[in-house]
Parts: C-alpha cells; sequence; structure tokens
C-alpha cells in the first residue's frame, strides 16, 4: 500500500508531462584531483543546473531543458545514443582556494580521525564499539595538547626564557632586546613571569585560530542539512551506518568537541606558563603567592578533568538529524579556559623581584607524559580492535582489523616529528656562538634520535617491495602476451604493460607497510621515553664513557635525528608555501583530502573539513527530486572517488527511490580501499546489501589501474557486479582502430573504453519502465517503474 501511494504521488508531481516519461539521466561525479564540466560533459558550453560556487550540477547548454523539450524522442537521448549527461563538480571543496594548502598542517588531526572509521565489522557488541571511538577520541585531544605544547616550548621556553634571559642571544636577536633584563636596563617586561606572560600569548592565539577554522570550515562546508528520512533497522535494509538519517550531520558532535578541545588548548597554555611561577613560589615560600598558586593549580586539574569528562561524554549521534547543541558547554568551556589563562597571565606578572631565567623549562614532564598516555591508548585501541575483529572476522581486512590502532600511531608520530621539529629548528635559528642555550627537552630529542633507525627499518622495507615488484613484472610478463594474441611481440611494450600492472599491484601491499612502520615507531618510541627519563641527558651524552662504537652511533643518531627532524617540518612549511602559489602543488595536496577527508570529524574537531557532508546531501537531493518531478531512469556513474560518494549517496536514498537508480562505477576503490580500510561501513555485507538495494550495478576496473578493482562480492552476486579485467592499453600495436600507439590508461580515461557505453546501455535497459495502456481515465501508468 505505501509504494502504491508513492507511485500515486509521483503520478501527479507537477512537471511530469507526456515528455517526461522515459527519461533517461546518467549523473557523472568525477573523482580525486578534480576536472572542471567541460571535460566531463565533452563540450564547451556548459550551463549551470543546480548549486553554488563551491559545488555544482552541469548540463550542456542544448541539454538545459531536456525534459521539457518536445521535440526530443520518449528517452531524451542525444545524437550519441546516450542518456543526458549531468556532471557533479565537487572539486571545489578540496582544492579550489589557495588558503587551504594550509591545511596541509593539520594532517596528523586528520591521520587521527581516519582512525575513527576504521574499526573491525561488528553487530553487537555495542559497548566495544563505543569505547573504540571513545580511546580515539582521547588520543585526539592529545595531539591537541601536543601542538599546543609545542608551541609553549618554542615562545615561552625558547624564546622568552632562555634567549631572552642570555645577554649573547638576546643581542643577536634585536626583537627581543626589550625582553631582556640586561639589554633593556631592566625593564617592566624584563622580569621572567612577564617575559613568560607576554609569550603566551602566541599559543593562545594558535588555539583561538584553531577554533574560528573549525567554526568557520564547518559553516561553509559541512552545515548542508541531508535529506530528511526515517531510520530503518539495520537487518531489515542496509548493514552500514553510512544510511543514517544522521550520519552527514554531525553538528553536535563537532561542537562539542570544538569546545573541549579549545579549553584543552588554553589549559595547556595556562599550566606552563603558571608551571614555572609556581614552582619559584613554593621554594621561596612567599604565603599569599603560595596559597593562589595552589588554587590556581587545582582550578587548572578541575578544568582538565571537565575537559576529558566532556570528550568522553557520548559520542555521535547517527539515528536521527541531531538540531540540538549543548549551548551553555558550548559558549562556556572555552570561555572559562580563556578566563583561567588570563588569571594566570596576571599571576605570573606579579613582581618576584629576586627570580632569574637560567637552563630550561621543565618540559620534559608535560612531553613525557604525552608520550606516555598516546602509547598506552595505542595499546588499548589495539586490545580493542582485535576483540572486535575476533567477533567478525574477515579476511579481507587490513591488518586484521588493527589498522585503526596502527593509524592512530602515525598520527601520534607526525605530531611528534612536527613539534619536535618546530622546537629543533627555532632552537638552532637562535642559538649562536658564544653561550649556547640549553636547547628543547631531553625527551624531544631523544626522539629525534630514534628516526634514522625507523628509516632504516623503511629502507629495507622499500628493498623488499622492489624485489617483490620485479618478480611480479616478470610473473606478468606471459600473461600480457596472452592478452593480445598474434600480435608481433615486441620485448619494451610488454615489460612497459607488466610493469604498469606491477607497480599497480602495491597498492595491495600498503597494510604491510602500515603495519610494519606503526610498530616499530611503537617500539623506537618506547625506548627514547625510556632512555630520556633513566638517563635524563641527551643520547650523545648518554653514550660517553661506552665503547666507541656505541659512542659513534649515539652521536651519529642525535646529529643525523635533529638534521632530518628539521627537515621534516620545513617540508611541512615549504610544500604549504609552494601549493599557495602553485597551482599543480595544490592540485596534488586536493587530492591528498579528497581521500583523507571523506569522513566526518568524528574524533578531532580541528581536522580539515569533511566535504562527503556537502557532497553526499547535494546528490541525495538531486537524485530523489528529479526522480520523484521525472519519474525517470537515473544513471549514478562514478569514477575513482566519485565512487564512493555515489554509493553513499544511494545509501542515503528512500528505497523506493534507490530501486530506480542504476549504478555504474569505475576506477572504483570500493573495496580495494574503503572495503579493506573501513570494513565496518564498506565491508562485504554493506556492499552486498547495496547491490539488492539499487536496481542494478556494474563495476569496470583494469588490472594496471593503482586504484580501482573489483568490487569481489561473494557468491553468485560477484559476477553481477564486476566485469571482467578491461584490456589495457586497449590495442598491443597499431590497428586500424588505433593507427598510433593506444595509452596505458591505467586510473583515467575509462569512458574511452567501450566496454563502458556497453555496460551504461544494459543498465539503461535493465531499468526501462513498462508501460501498458491507459485505462479509463487514469494516466500513464507506472507499475513497472522498479523493475530490474
Amino acid at each position: 500500500m505505501e509504494r502504491a501511494r508513492e507511485h500515486e504521488g509521483e503520478r501527479g508531481d507537477a512537471g511530469r508531462g507526456p515528455a517526461a516519461v522515459g527519461t533517461a539521466l546518467e549523473l557523472l561525479v568525477h573523482g580525486v584531483g578534480g576536472t572542471t564540466p567541460e571535460e566531463m560533459l565533452g563540450d564547451p558550453r556548459t550551463v549551470r543546473v543546480t548549486g553554488d560556487e563551491t559545488a555544482a550540477v552541469y548540463r550542456r547548454a542544448d541539454d538545459a531543458d531536456a525534459e521539457r523539450r518536445p521535440d526530443v524522442d520518449r528517452d531524451h537521448r542525444d545524437e550519441r545514443g546516450r542518456p543526458v549527461p549531468e556532471a557533479y563538480v565537487w572539486c571545489n571543496l578540496t582544492s579550489g582556494n589557495a588558503a587551504r594548502a594550509l591545511w596541509l598542517l593539520l594532517l596528523p588531526f586528520m591521520v587521527a580521525n581516519l582512525a575513527h572509521w576504521m574499526r573491525p565489522t561488528t553487530i553487537h557488541r555495542q559497548r566495544t564499539v563505543r569505547l573504540y571511538g571513545l580511546i580515539v577520541r582521547l588520543v585526539g585531544l592529545t595531539l591537541t595538547v601536543l601542538l599546543v605544547a609545542a608551541a609553549c616550548e618554542v615562545a615561552l621556553d625558547l624564546a622568552a626564557w632562555q634567549c631572552a634571559g642570555t645577554r649573547a642571544c638576546a643581542g643577536r636577536h634585536s626583537w627581543l632586546g626589550f625582553l631582556s633584563p640586561v639589554a633593556s636596563d631592566g625593564g617592566w617586561w624584563s622580569r621572567p613571569g612577564r617575559r613568560l606572560a607576554l609569550a603566551s600569548l602566541v599559543p593562545a592565539a594558535l588555539t583561538g585560530l584553531l577554533w574560528y577554522l573549525s567554526h568557520r570550515t564547518w559553516s561553509a562546508y559541512e552545515s548542508q542539512q541531508p535529506i530528511s528520512h526515517r531510520a530503518e533497522p539495520d537487518e531489515e535494509s542496509h548493514r552500514t551506518a553510512l544510511g543514517r538519517p544522521g550520519f552527514w550531520y554531525g553538528r553536535r558532535l563537532v561542537a562539542r568537541l570544538r569546545a573541549a578541545h579549545t579549553a584543552a588548548g588554553f589549559l595547556t597554555v595556562a599550566a606552563a606558563l603558571g608551571g614555572s611561577a609556581l614552582r619559584y613560589d613554593r621554594r621561596h615560600d612567599t604565603l599569599a603567592l603560595v596559597m593562589a598558586s595552589r588554587l590556581l593549580e587545582a582550578t587548572i586539574l578541575v578544568g582538565a578533568v571537565v575537559v576529558v569528562a566532556v570528550v568522553c561524554r557520548r559520542g555521535r549521534t547517527e539515528d536521527r538529524l541531531d538540531q540540538e547543541l549543548d549551548r551553555t558547554l558550548v559558549r562556556w568551556l572555552p570561555a572559562g579556559a580563556l578566563a583561567l589563562l588570563v588569571l594566570t597571565m596576571v599571576y605570573a606578572c606579579w613582581s618576584r623581584p629576586g627570580w632569574r631565567s637560567a637552563g630550561r623549562l621543565p618540559g620534559d614532564a608535560m612531553f613525557g607524559a604525552l608520550a606516555l598516555a598516546q602509547g598506552l591508548l595505542v595499546i588499548a585501541l589495539g586490545v580493542v580492535a582485535h576483540v572486535l575483529y575476533r567477533a567478525h572476522p574477515d579476511t579481507r581486512t587490513a591488518m586484521r582489523g588493527l589498522a585503526g590502532p596502527a593509524v592512530a600511531m602515525l598520527a601520534c608520530a607526525l605530531g611528534g616529528v612536527m613539534s619536535g621539529g618546530v622546537a629543533q629548528r627555532v632552537a638552532d635559528w637562535l642559538d649562536g656562538p658564544g653561550h649556547p642555550m640549553a636547547g628543547p627537552p631531553v625527551l624531544l630529542t631523544w626522539q629525534a634520535s630514534v628516526i634514522p633507525p625507523l628509516l632504516l627499518v623503511l629502507f629495507v622495507l622499500v628493498g623488499r617491495l622492489a624485489r617483490r615488484t620485479w618478480l611480479l613484472r616478470r610473473a606478468e610478463t606471459p600473461t600480457v602476451e596472452r592478452d593480445y594474441p598474434g600480435e608481433p611481440k615486441d620485448t619494451a611494450r610488454t615489460l612497459r604493460i607488466a610493469r604498469t600492472r606491477a607497480m599497480a599491484a602495491l597498492t595491495d601491499r600498503a597494510p604491510l607497510v602500515v603495519g610494519i612502520t606503526s610498530a616499530v615507531t611503537l617500539l623506537l618510541g618506547a625506548a627514547a621515553l625510556v632512555g630520556a627519563f633513566t638517563t635524563d641527558d641527551t643520547p650523545a651524552r648518554a653514550a660517553r664513557g661506552t665503547e666507541p662504537l656505541l659512542r659513534g652511533a649515539a652521536d651519529t643518531a642525535q646529529a643525523l635525528g635533529s638534521w632530518l627532524i628539521g627537515v621534516g617540518f620545513l617540508l611541512f612549511v615549504t610544500w604549504g608555501r609552494r601549493a599557495y602559489k602553485d597551482a599543480a602543488a595544490r592540485r596534488t595536496i586536493g587530492i591528498l583530502w579528497d581521500v583523507g577527508t571523506f569522513w566526518p570529524r568524528a574524533a578531532h574537531p580541528f581536522a580539515p573539513p569533511c566535504y562527503a557532508e556537502r557532497a553526499v546531501p547535494d546528490l541525495t537531493w538531486r537524485m530523489a527530486t528529479w526522480t520523484r518531478s521525472t519519474g525517470g531512469r537515473l544513471i549514478l556513474s562514478g569514477h575513482s572517488q566519485g565512487s564512493v560518494l555515489a554509493a553513499a549517496a544511494a545509501w542515503q536514498l528512500k528505497p523506493s527511490v534507490r530501486r530506480r537508480v542504476g549504478l555504474l562505477t569505475y576506477g572504483s576503490p570500493l573495496e580495494r580501499l574503503y572495503g579493506r580500510w573501513f570494513p565496518a561501513y564498506f565491508g562485504p555485507a554493506a556492499l552486498s546489501s547495496l547491490h539488492r538495494e539499487v536496481a542494478c550495478w556494474r563495476n569496470l576496473y583494469r588490472l594496471t589501474d593503482p586504484i580501482g578493482g573489483p568490487i569481489r562480492l561473494p557468491g553468485e552476486y560477484g559476477p553481477q557486479v564486476d566485469r571482467a579485467p578491461l584490456k589495457d592499453p586497449l590495442a598491443y600495436g597499431r590497428t586500424k582502430e588505433h593507427p598510433l600507439p593506444a595509452p596505458i590508461l591505467g586510473h583515467g580515461d575509462y569512458q574511452a573504453d567501450p566496454a563502458f557505453a556497453e555496460e551504461r546501455e544494459r543498465l539503461l535497459v535493465r531499468l526501462r519502465p513498462t508501460l501498458p495502456g491507459p485505462r479509463p481515465g487514469d494516466g500513464p501508468s507506472r507499475s513497472g517503474d522498479e523493475a530490474g
């Protein structure tokens, strides 16, 4: 009865005239890197049908009013026999603006956010699932504290405490002259507490900037509401959360996490600023200041507990469209932390005539606590992930369910490289001959010293992969010759095709690389933490008095690691600066974000914005409104990352609409990347349900494609979706159809293959409605609009 009512409603929709019956539309969604509507539609004359400058749907100018033109046939096809093509262009969501190149500096936050979505598949154990999300959110919180702590180390310790407190260093940097007790002749700002209070404005401003960027990007990219529909039980519909009404609208969680992380940043600055003054006052037993210090310390501790409680409170609300906001929490938690920071600045500025800066501020305790907490959280996350995987094992899942903990470890390592790199480079810049500075905390030096052993392991791993690729190329050579029978033998051509196939297969070895890298990073990080706190000295000094070989290795590791960690940070800055000026480099960074920012911000609010929270509602609204107004056939055609957006949008449709949509994917990473790395959302059960719920689905792939691959549905579903691998190149040598050498296409230009048009035509045939003769008094019948 419900389906009959829907059909009756469709017959009464405005704009559904005789010319609209049987309308065929192909909605094209491009992949990584983006393109232009002119390239997608193959016509220099295009018009924007709906959307804005950020993301929009385009048509050829001749097809702008295709549904209303009476001079076209009932299928509304163009002169080449194709359905009316529409192009959804979303590349400006990730790479359209030069300022977005600065998002590269938020890479650790993005990687941590990815770990949230990599949990193994499970139907039950919901408490364990919530525990998994909680641990990842705590890892994200430690990354925010680490970033702000690194800014405090640079501004407070290296600049205001060590350099400004030394005659030689302050003399080399005139901009620090007014902070020096000697150069400024004991001016007001020359007191250590006041210097630190002034320098604390730098990390406080960084925290405010992160809050502003998170708030602004949410309003610009992620505030689009999905189409409204009722939630359906997983066992009766799709076995994935991607179809839930509130999945692509995480406003409440992002706002709450943004408030907590902002407050954590301000509290970190307050702790770094007040810590040195607290220790001085306790040593000199000034009663009033001691009481104030104890009260201030207790307040900071209470604030930290509140922040952790807010982060632990709850996760995402996906079963409904959550429009509410925790306004009191969102407004007053950051404001309270900022007020506490202002009070700490006033406390630090209090006159202490005997206070002098010497050595370094005790930052080892903060960095050591962060490193220990991150290591323990990653280990706990690994245990939880293993429990979830054992409940529903799948051999195709990357790293047997441990991909999330491994990626979380890499996020912590990236954060350590960036924080240690900026501290090391600033220390080298400020330091000079004469009276050398004490430098950054010992732990950061130990962490830098373990980079050379890590790179050595990676070099061995790369060598092993190179040898495997060479062997695979040899094995592919006879296969290539069999794929092109009767062709004159061309050794160079054969080897080039075989090498391309072997290189494309390296994608499937990514779990090995990530697993070994993260495991070695965890072990070396633990060794650095133990070495720093057992010796309380740098590796080179700790190795004095040992064997010459060990001493030389320690000296080399420390010097090379210090250089490498500094160069690593400079590469981040240089790449971001180049991308700001160079459109090609900006496009490359955009490709990274296309893959990394598909998922909503569920673990870290300062991660780059999720473009899918705009793109998926766009596609869903377009498909739902078009099919309702025309009742026509719709092919959703997605390439590469566009196929992932297409699948996510299809899951958001009502079942009655989803059964009228055909899905055509090509160069698709749906199973090869997303199904293996995000099994809870794109695993075999989810993809099988998508195949059952859409009208029809075909997938094209090549063996030379390093990104796309087969969908690999189990049982009889596999051949129904996957076509046999397409030939690449289309011709081995020169032929009548290809008089010039055919290129190896790899991941691109799938539409140039004749198989593309064949599969699209088959989908249209399967979607073709049956049109029985009208009954007296009735309009056109739609009883068969869901055939196929």
